[in-house]
């Protein structure tokens, strides 16, 4: 089975959500690109990002990196091309934190989602499943994330959460 034009991946930290997601994209034909949304502002980063980059490389991926800019990273996909984008959370986070509006950034993701000619696999955090946060800035990310998800689910044909490495399907059927 193909997979649809958009699929949404969600999980906690480290549920096996962009191994699932990655697996879903390297069963689909088409070339392998990678848009990674991660920045290294420290050296533990810089090197799990360099390690990242070098293993996709190995594999075949073209790495599009693109913290801020996901509308001109996918602007640059063609038909023959098949993209996981990892991650939304992420790219949220770089958005609140450049003072960007994360809903104006929304819009703008969600129009270049629909124009991508290649099926997209994206990759995003629940994080509404734990307590409140202590701080105003915490909820006010915890917020954002959980609309955006809620847009990424309505216009997906598949979504799937992943906990302990073990997908449930929530939308869709699994390519």
């Amino acid at each position: 089975m193909a997979l649809p034009a958009l699929s949404l991946v969600l999980g906690g930290a480290a549920s096996g959500k962009s191994a699932y997601a990655e697996g879903l994209v390297r069963a689909a034909p088409g070339a392998r690109v990678y848009i990674a949304t991660a920045e290294g502002f420290d050296d533990e980063m810089r090197a799990k990002i360099a390690a990242h980059r070098a293993a996709r490389a190995q594999g075949g991926w073209r790495t599009v990196e693109a913290p801020l800019d996901l509308a001109g990273a996918l602007a640059g996909i063609t038909v023959e091309d098949v993209v996981l984008l990892d991650c939304a959370t992420l790219w949220l986070s770089n958005v609140m934190l450049a003072g960007q509006d994360w809903r104006d950034a929304a819009k703008g993701l969600m129009a270049a989602l629909a124009a991508c000619p290649a099926p997209v696999v994206m990759v995003s955090n629940e994080t509404g499943q734990g307590v409140v946060p202590e701080n105003k800035l915490a909820r006010g990310f915890r917020a954002a994330q959980g609309g955006l998800n809620q847009q990424l689910a309505a216009e997906a044909g598949f979504v799937a959460v992943v906990m302990a490495g073990l997908p449930l399907v929530l939308k869709g059927v699994a390519p």
